[in-house]
């Protein structure tokens, strides 16, 4: 049997005659059982092709579509054995990343399933529902670029690459923004074409299956290669101030759950150190192992400390007295800060619109403002902190420049307020820009 289950062909066709079953009504979980031997040795990669010529056969995409927890059944399948997921407790980071490739997997599945069947269309109502429903799919699937991958990106890769895996991230990054790219162009396809435009439904069809395979060919990465890895490489404390971070990019068609909380500090990359390659080789899988030496690829961790003498720790990040003058010196806006009894007591040099001189240092803002403007001067004051207002803004023509002068109320964690904060911008340049200009574009 084992033989036998080798054999792609053969393979393809039990799992066909699993889909079949569950289309006459038999549960995920029975046939699961029934053919578990042959569940274990399927790749997830072969269900797409499987469903395409289901397709073919007649039956309807909408039909096979309810049948696409067989496909999660089988990632979970696959993904229990490498990193037990249902062992580790809700919320944390790896389930959650885990969980997130479920719903990613269905997805693309969808887009695969109907993006073949639109091939298969012509009456003109099928097509337009076809189409209406890639529409919200590819607008769906969207998220999975500024959520799971963004999330994935810079929180996550930041751990393995201090520990010299920057070939690890670099590769994963750069098949996200394929991804990315096929995204994209599949939404604007699929916005622009009309059920009877021929060469845009076939380019619907060809980048719909492409979409869907590059989907779960990377789902596949992740739940084979780099969480298990994660798992192996990661502490608790680490895992905790990935959990910290987790919420300012969201997630991927899941609300984590709230049950893991571990007593322990959150760990951040910088903050790690004294690495050996010789340890964390000895610790993570195998085909990784074969994956670094078929590549010639050396693990050089990264001890470089950020944390230098004469460091002040803020909020995120380190910084000295000398560096804080250097950024606020070369911040392309003019700011002035007045604190809680009205008083200025600081402003950035460099190139400003309203010129500044130490001598306002202390002196009482109404006091910088010509009497005649002063009234309202006291009034935004009054709304900043009675709590009415966090924030006024104006712009004036001087001349050729276009200002922009924007107030802010600063307030501590507590809500109380701390002072308020001026900030000018010549903004005319910032007016006149059109289309776009990207990172890559620069010369």
């Amino acid at each position: 049997m084992s033989e036998f289950l080798k054999n792609s062909e053969y393979k393809k066709t039990l799992l066909k005659e699993i889909i079949k079953k569950l289309h006459q009504g038999a549960k995920p979980e029975e046939l699961k059982e029934e053919f578990k031997g042959v569940l274990k040795n399927v790749s997830p990669l072969e269900i797409p092709l499987i469903e395409q010529e289901l397709v073919k056969e007649g039956i309807k995409a909408s039909e096979i579509a309810k049948l696409c927890d067989l496909h999660v059944l089988i990632f979970r399948e696959a993904v229990q054995n490498a990193l037990k997921i249902d062992d580790l407790k809700d919320g944390h980071p790896l389930k959650t990343l885990a969980l997130e490739n479920e719903a990613i997997t269905k997805d693309a599945e969808m887009i695969g399933l109907y993006s073949a069947t639109l091939e298969k269309v012509s009456d003109k109502k099928d097509r337009e529902n076809i189409l209406n429903t890639l529409k919200e799919l590819a607008q769906k699937i969207k998220k999975v670029y500024y959520t799971h991958y963004d999330r994935e990106e810079m929180v996550i890769f930041p751990y393995i690459e201090r520990r010299g895996l920057n070939a690890v991230s670099q590769v994963l990054w750069r098949k996200h923004d394929e991804i990315r790219a096929m995204i994209k162009k599949f939404i604007n396809l699929t916005n622009k074409t009309t059920w009877n435009d021929e060469e845009t439904v076939k380019s619907i069809v060809n980048l719909g299956r492409e979409l869907s395979t590059a989907l779960v060919d990377m789902v596949f990465r992740e739940n084979n290669i780099l969480y298990p890895t994660l798992k192996t490489l990661l502490s608790e404390g680490e895992w905790l101030a990935i959990k910290m971070q987790e919420e300012q990019f969201g997630y991927y068609g899941i609300t984590p759950g709230d049950e893991w909380h571990p007593n322990v500090k959150p760990v951040f990359p910088y903050e790690i150190t004294g690495i050996s390659a010789e340890e964390m080789l000895s610790s993570i899988p195998q085909h990784m192992k074969d994956e670094f030496k078929k590549n010639n690829v050396e693990l050089i961790p990264d001890d470089y400390s950020i944390k230098k003498d004469g460091d002040f720790e803020i909020n995120v990040g380190f910084l000295n007295p000398k560096l804080v003058e250097l950024i606020f010196k070369h911040l392309p806006v003019d700011i002035t800060f007045i604190d809680e009894n009205d008083r200025v007591k600081f402003y950035s040099e460099g190139k400003r619109i309203f010129p500044r001189s130490p001598s306002i240092i202390g002196r009482p803002v109404q006091l910088c403002h010509p009497p005649k403007s002063v009234y309202m001067v006291n009034k935004i004051l009054e709304a900043f902190k009675s709590g009415k207002k966090d924030m006024a803004e104006f712009w004036i023509q001087m001349g050729p420049k276009f200002v922009y002068i924007t107030y802010y109320a600063l307030r501590d964690k507590d809500g109380k307020y701390k002072g308020t904060l001026e900030v000018t911008q010549e903004v005319s340049h910032i007016r006149e820009l059109e289309g776009q200009k990207r990172l890559l574009d620069w010369e």
